[in-house]
């Protein structure tokens, strides 16, 4: 939240980052507003992310941490009148089966674009190359 300042000092009318989850959506939404900036981006719960994983939506043995994580990115947006949340698929793990790991994907795809939609919300999908992230799906 302190970069709030920071950006509007430096003309920015909106801001994205990573992840809202650990702040208190109440204070950031003042904060934001205190600076006058959108939120216009955010990502849904990615697993954790300190440890290494980036994202879950790819994961067969996640899949109710990752619904989970859609009614928490759905409360976070809204709370912050945030229109776009965006998706991180993940790390394919070794030895899964390449069809149980696309009908995963898919399958948390349709589960979080149908439920952000009730709400207004874009889901919105990043393909990132394995140069940047080893193995991201």
């Amino acid at each position: 939240m302190d970069r709030f300042a920071l950006a509007a000092k430096a003309g920015f009318t909106g801001v994205e980052y990573l992840f809202p989850y650990d702040f208190n959506r109440h204070e950031l939404k003042a904060a934001l507003a205190k600076h006058n900036l959108a939120q216009v981006l955010h990502n849904l719960p990615a697993g954790n992310w300190g440890g290494g994983e980036r994202g879950i939506a790819v994961l067969p043995d996640r899949i109710d941490e990752f619904r989970r994580g859609v009614a928490d990115a759905i409360d976070y947006a809204t709370a912050l009148n945030c229109s776009q949340v965006n998706c991180l698929a993940g790390i394919a793990p070794q030895g899964v089966d390449p069809d149980v790991l696309r009908a995963t994907f898919v399958s948390n795809l349709r589960l979080a674009a149908k439920e952000l939609g009730k709400h207004g919300i874009r889901l919105l999908i990043e393909p990132i190359n394995h140069y940047d992230i080893p193995g991201f799906y």
